[in-house]
């Protein structure tokens, strides 16, 4: 065997996935198909203290930009909602090649520029065809992103909704002092459907804007040319810089279905698995799991089973609040979304803390406190559209 075991893909969760095995004396081999980590990086800049909470991890200064205070959430007709939250606007390649030398200090054997073209079970071992060569192990983490053929390969459907992939573009922008203010702006309404144009400040005059969506098709172009003009209203600025446009999906609501079978186990985005933090989570657990089997010398389905078990004990009900929420957003019109934010406006939400069950039951305290009627808008959940 070249590896105990092989990791398919350096995105955050295959890192996390590697690291773990390894520690627990797994020996893991990483094969990823860009030739430098994290380059080109996926357009996910910015995340939120409490989602790297979920993992253990602290934010390193070597990779932050900009530290924000928390998030506005902003209605079609600009009412707005604040959140106070320890944030950061982050440099995504160095996010990423941060995590990369932390896994291969552990021992992981990461080799960069090797394309995954197949994936075969023979006997007691897995021959896993590459652009470097044929590798063996004794089971496969497939981590490749989004887009994952090699789940697909070896036949699992990994998401239950995969028309809910949220598909965004993200512009790297210039302008002075564009990026000083200490709060994320997200625009929610009928102008990004199913989810959000964004305003991220990267400090000086660094930021950068993007326009997300879902059931629109895999180019949001349309969406974030209208942005842009829009932006530049808002913020009166007559032109923009651009600096770097980035592409890519986000299965935030897709909720995740098959990601293990005898051997193979899928984590993170290829999973259905949103968020850096959660993303990371999951690999962490699936990592653990992965090197209890080996260990074992048994990676059949019944084995591994623990992952699955243990990521829908930790996050199972948080993704399905979510795709909830997001569902409702999508469905409702731009004056219901209005109403819904005036309850909110002004308010002090310190209050809200705990589970995502518990700050659900929160919100939905205080809704019913203030004005039972906006409790009604959520009706649009049941809509058929």
């Amino acid at each position: 065997m070249d590896a105990d075991i092989i990791v398919i893909g350096a995105s955050p969760a295959g890192l996390m996935a590697a690291r773990n095995a390894c520690e627990k004396g797994a020996a893991v081999l990483i094969l990823e198909k860009k030739e430098k980590i994290g380059y080109p990086p996926h357009p996910a800049n910015s995340f939120f203290k409490g989602m790297l909470d979920k993992c253990g991890e602290k934010a390193d200064p070597s990779y932050v930009v900009h530290y924000l205070k928390g998030m506005k959430i902003i209605s079609p007709s600009g009412r707005t909602v604040e959140v106070e939250a320890p944030g950061y606007a982050i440099d995504k390649t160095a996010f990423d090649r941060f995590y990369a030398e932390k896994v291969t200090k552990t021992g992981v054997d990461l080799r960069t520029g090797v394309k995954v073209q197949d994936i075969r079970k023979e006997g007691d071992k897995f021959t896993v065809d590459t652009s470097a060569g044929v590798f063996t192990s004794k089971l496969v983490i497939i981590s490749d992103g989004i887009n994952s053929k090699m789940a697909s390969l070896v036949g699992l459907k990994t998401m239950k909704h995969p028309e809910d992939i949220a598909w965004g573009i993200e512009l790297d922008i210039r302008s002075p002092g564009l990026g000083k203010p200490k709060m994320f702006e997200y625009y929610i309404g009928n102008h990004a459907p199913g989810w959000k144009t964004t305003y991220s400040p990267r400090g000086g005059d660094n930021a950068a804007i993007g326009a997300y969506v879902r059931r629109c098709g895999t180019d949001a172009t349309p969406y974030l040319n209208a942005w842009v003009e829009n932006f530049k209203k808002l913020k009166g600025l007559e032109e923009l810089e651009v600096v770097r446009k980035l592409s890519g999906g986000d299965p935030i609501v897709t909720l995740p279905k098959e990601y293990i079978a005898d051997g193979i186990m899928v984590v993170g985005g290829a999973a259905g698995q949103s968020g850096i933090g959660y993303a990371m989570r999951a690999g962490q657990i699936c990592g653990d799991v992965a090197a209890n089997a080996i260990s074992k010398r048994d990676v059949s389905k019944s084995s591994l089973l623990a992952y699955q078990k243990s990521w829908r004990k930790e996050f199972l009900a948080e993704h399905y609040l979510g795709r909830i929420g997001l569902e409702t957003l999508r469905k409702m019109t731009d004056r219901e979304i209005d109403e819904m934010t005036k309850v909110f406006e002004k308010e002090d939400l310190s209050f809200i803390h705990g589970s995502s069950v518990e700050q659900s039951m929160q919100v939905f305290a205080f809704m019913l406190k203030k004005k039972p009627s906006a409790i009604l808008k959520c009706r649009a959940f049941l809509r058929n559209r």
